[in-house]
This record gives structure tokens, C-alpha cells and sequence, in this order.
């Protein structure tokens, strides 16, 4: 099996399993509880929990971080706990690219009159041009009183694509106005430095970089309001409440601290070679398949990531051939009541809907060798030419 769906989930760390079964066997207690099997279980949950600090580059006096279920819960509780936290301000500025957890829960919000949501234009590739961000905020009378937060995605989930994180965050810091990072496909691929950045709220799920899954985090910066979206304790210093999940975080801990090692030797140079080795794979599909296109090509991109299309292809059924061929990847589409619709990011993007429709995702990890994405190039190029439709 060649797997090419880490964008989905990656595949566990091998340190995974023990931390998580020591955490089980030793850290069973409500780390809620007084007494000393709860105080175990609480010094686990903040080891683990500045073992994810140190991942991402943020210092215990700058950000704290909020335990959750995963990237969808993190995203929803930066975007309605801030709409709830911030007196006044009802605005969510976000780009209709983003993924489904901010893109539906603004839509939601905006349908039930709690939030009002202005869709930031993006370039043909998805992103967010600051120009463009810093003319909206100034063309808003009291911006700094009437938008509760701007979110982004760092990489995007289907194309890789990456947005000018620091330079939309210098923005928002000038009108002062909270931005929200959806970094769900960034940590674990790429040096994050939280608290050399002007970023305020930070998404993470720890099954992108090798955890388990049902652990997310939502870092939050200092000084920053948020109001729990889940109410009945006071866990988490008041902003999530329900009992931790330490096994779990315990696990995704272990994950984080294999994931800064590996992120550590990402230099220029190694990120170089592994852009190239995404372009080979890309050159050669285009090279074998009429009509073939890359999303998001000739602009910043994660290294694992391509977006390939095709028009008159059905994606369902490519799949379906790849995988009988050894070969697991994801539609750039999603999947309803046994249909294809095409991918709302994609049709945002401008992309035809048959272009959209044909569309499927390949991401890899660090462990991925060059041969296996030689050969994976190559039964897909079998497959997608014998599905183009002339």
C-alpha cells in the first residue's frame, strides 16, 4: 500500500501506543480530583501539555492552551468564543477557501443572526492578499470595535496552498482585531514559532502529525477573550468544559514531541528537496494525462501536497481504481448520499465544476520514500487516462 492521505490522518507515531497505555494504567484519575491519583493525572495532562507548547514555540506566559476534541472543535470555539467574548463586535472576516469547521460554522452563525460574516476576496490560488485585508478593515467604520476575528487557514487542507499568515497577522495587530489560524495542516509539516508571530488563536489536531485522534488544542494568546462553546465545568481554565482526555493527550504529546524533532531538520534545503519531489510527482501525472492540473500550482505550497484534476474524470470512481491498485488518496470533492459534489474550496478558487469534479488530493510524510511516489505517479497516470472522458 502506498499511502497518500495524510492530509486526512497521518499515520501514528510509533510512541504513540505506550504513552498512551502508561497514561491509562497510571493517569486513569480525574485530573480534576484533589487527591493523589487526580494530582497524577494532572501532572500528566500539563507535561503533556508543554510538550505541545514546545511544538509549536509557545511560552506558558504568552499562550495557554485549550485541550479540545480536534481541529472542527478548536475552530469553533475561536470563532464563537470570540463572538461571544467580544462585547460589541459581531464580524467574522474569513475567505469562502477555507475548510468546512470555519467556513460552515460562519455560515451558521450568520443564518442564525448571532454573527455577521464578510467573505474576504482571494487570488485564482485561494489566499488572502493583505492589500486586500487591509482595505476592508480600513474601509470598515470602527473596525477595531465591530470584528471579533479574522480567520485563515495556514495551509489549506485540499490544494496545500499557504497564506501570508505573518503579514495578514501585521495587519490585523495595526487595526486591532483578533486573527484566528487554522494551522490543522501546517503543525507537524512546518516551524510554527508561535510567539514570534502576530497570530492570536491557533488551531492544532493531533492526528495531522501522528497522534491519535479526539485530541485537538486551540492555543490562545494572552489577554485574549473567549467564552466556552461547551458549558458545565470549569476545565481548562473555564473555556472547555468536560473532563480531559489524558490517555489521548497523553498520546498526543508523545506525537508532538516526534514531530519537533522531525520539524527541527526541516532547514531550507531539505524543505527545497521536498518541493522538488512533489513537483516531479506532479510533472509526471501532468506529463502522462491530457488535460491534467495542479490547484494552486506557481504559488507557496506544502511540500506534501497536489492537487490534480481532471475534467471528465469521476473522482468516486478513481478512488475506487487506486485503491485496488495500492494506492489510498482523497477526492478534492466531497462525498454525499453516494454523489460527487464538487469541492467548495476548488469553486471558490474559480476552478470549472468539471475540473472540481475531477479532482483528487495526494499528501504525504517525511517517511514517504521518492520511489513509492515514482510508482504512485504512475498508476495514477494508468487509472486517470483510462478514465478521461474525450
Amino acid at each position: 500500500m502506498i499511502y497518500l492521505d495524510h492530509n486526512a490522518t497521518a499515520p501514528t507515531d510509533p510512541s504513540v501506543g505506550a504513552a498512551v497505555a502508561e497514561a491509562l494504567e497510571s493517569a486513569w484519575a480525574n485530573p480534576s480530583s484533589p487527591h493523589r491519583a487526580g494530582q497524577t493525572a494532572r501532572r500528566t495532562l500539563e507535561r503533556s501539555r508543554a510538550a505541545i507548547a514546545a511544538l509549536l514555540g509557545a511560552s506558558p506566559g504568552r499562550t495557554d492552551l485549550v485541550f479540545v476534541s480536534g481541529g472542527t472543535e478548536a475552530d469553533t470555539l475561536a470563532l464563537r468564543g470570540r463572538i461571544d467574548a467580544a462585547s460589541g463586535r459581531r464580524m467574522i472576516l474569513t475567505p469562502r477557501t477555507e475548510h468546512a469547521a470555519v467556513r460552515e460554522a460562519a455560515a451558521m452563525m450568520a443564518a442564525a443572526g448571532t454573527a455577521g460574516v464578510l467573505w474576504l476576496p482571494t487570488d485564482p490560488a485561494g489566499r488572502v492578499l493583505p492589500e486586500e485585508l487591509d482595505r476592508q478593515l480600513r474601509e470598515m467604520p470602527d473596525a477595531s470595535a465591530r470584528v471579533a476575528v479574522v480567520s485563515v487557514s495556514w495551509a489549506n487542507n485540499e490544494t496545500g496552498v499557504l497564506q501570508p499568515v505573518d503579514q495578514l497577522g501585521a495587519i490585523c495587530r495595526r487595526h486591532r482585531v483578533a486573527l484566528h489560524v487554522d494551522a490543522v495542516q501546517w503543525v507537524g509539516r512546518g516551524p510554527v514559532a508561535l510567539d514570534q508571530r502576530p497570530i492570536d488563536l491557533l488551531s492544532v489536531a493531533a492526528h495531522k502529525f501522528g497522534g491519535p485522534k479526539g485530541v485537538g488544542v486551540l492555543a490562545v494568546r494572552r489577554g485574549v477573550h473567549l467564552t466556552a462553546d461547551i458549558a458545565g465545568g470549569a476545565q481548562e481554565a473555564g473555556r472547555r468544559a468536560g473532563t480531559e482526555n489524558v490517555p489521548g493527550i497523553a498520546g498526543a504529546a508523545a506525537a508532538a514531541e516526534a514531530a519537533r524533532v522531525r520539524v527541527s531538520r526541516l532547514d531550507a534545503a531539505a524543505i527545497a528537496r521536498l518541493e522538488a519531489r512533489r513537483d516531479a510527482f506532479e510533472s509526471r501525472v501532468l506529463a502522462g494525462v491530457p488535460g491534467a492540473r495542479v490547484h494552486g500550482a506557481g504559488v507557496p505550497r506544502l511540500w506534501n501536497t497536489s492537487s490534480i484534476g481532471v475534467a471528465g474524470v469521476d473522482a468516486a470512481t478513481a478512488l475506487l481504481m487506486l485503491s485496488e491498485r495500492g494506492v489510498c488518496a482523497a477526492a478534492g470533492a466531497a462525498c454525499s448520499s453516494g454523489s460527487i459534489e464538487p469541492s467548495p474550496v476548488l469553486l471558490a478558487m474559480g476552478v470549472p465544476e468539471p475540473l472540481a469534479a475531477g479532482t483528487i488530493r495526494f499528501s504525504w510524510g517525511l517517511a514517504t520514500r521518492p520511489e513509492e511516489l515514482d510508482d504512485a505517479a504512475a498508476i495514477v497516470v494508468d487509472v486517470l487516462r483510462e478514465l478521461v472522458v474525450d
